[in-house]
């Protein structure tokens, strides 16, 4: 029975409910709408969280990235014109090249899972029992008994084959691959969405405090994005905004300091 219990987090709660009733294996058939539904929710749930996490990585992006462009011309000219050209282009470039970047990976791993569903698919058709003896040598190389493998194995089948060794074999969920679209656009608003921050504080406040108020709006926005997402992904929040305001200081500072000397000697 603990073998079963252990089992439940391999295979996301599929195998076994909390309680056992005496004499059955994995759980009587009316709990199986139950853990399928509790397994829709915390999948949709990860899912989300994930997504919220890469929005926020996507904004700090776009705030890192933009305000080192505007703040580096700033350094150069105080003409508007050339900063807020500048920082449009990098606001605009940036997201266009964060979606294409995200489109294409999502993509890809878009294919390669829907090859592997349609071939582990054609092997069930194939010979079902193979895929069946398989799928418990599986549970057994994970370390539970040979009878408990195959009653596990026989289960899950029973229910959803092909779910059962996607999970299983590839931790894949068939209903669940990703949409290049989706990530794309996802990525592209947040940082769009990131680098407007640099932009409204380079170009409302006046020429002396452009620089400083850009300085000091993308620490705490750098600051705020690096908390956020470390809360998300359970690490230190201060450890990681402290790591993401040092690295973005750094990089102000050092396009900035660039822009002033092309500035001043006359290059540009």
């Amino acid at each position: 029975m603990n073998e079963l219990h252990a089992l439940q987090d391999q295979t996301s709660g599929a195998a076994t409910p909390d309680a056992v009733p005496a004499g059955s294996v994995v759980g009587v058939e009316g709990d199986r709408p139950a853990r399928r539904e509790e397994e829709r929710r915390r999948g949709g749930l990860e899912q989300r969280l994930n997504a919220l996490r890469a929005g926020v990585l996507g904004a700090n992006d776009g705030i890192v990235s933009t305000a080192a462009v505007v703040v580096g011309v700033a350094g150069a000219t105080t003409s508007t014109g050339a900063i807020a050209t500048a920082g449009v282009a990098a606001a605009i470039g940036g997201a266009v090249s964060m979606a294409l970047g995200e489109y294409v990976s999502v993509s890809s791993q878009r294919d390669s899972e829907k090859n592997i569903i349609e071939e582990e698919r054609r092997a069930l058709e194939a010979d079902p029992a193979v895929g069946l003896e398989s799928l418990a040598r599986l549970y057994e190389e994970r370390g539970l008994s040979p009878e408990t493998s195959r009653t596990v194995a026989q289960e899950l089948s029973a229910r959803d084959a092909l779910d059962a060794h996607l999970r299983a074999r590839h931790n894949i969920d068939a209903t669940d691959v990703a949409s290049p679209w989706h990530a794309a656009l996802a990525s592209f608003l947040a940082f769009a969405g990131g680098a407007l921050l640099p932009l409204l504080a380079i170009l409302l406040p006046p020429p002396e405090l452009r620089v400083p108020v850009t300085f000091v709006g993308t620490l705490v926005g750098l600051a705020l994005t690096g908390a956020v997402a470390a809360g998300i992904g359970g690490g230190s929040r201060s450890r990681a905004a402290t790591r993401v305001v040092v690295g973005g200081g750094l990089a102000l500072a050092a396009t900035y300091l660039i822009g002033f000397l092309l500035g001043t000697t006359g290059i540009v």
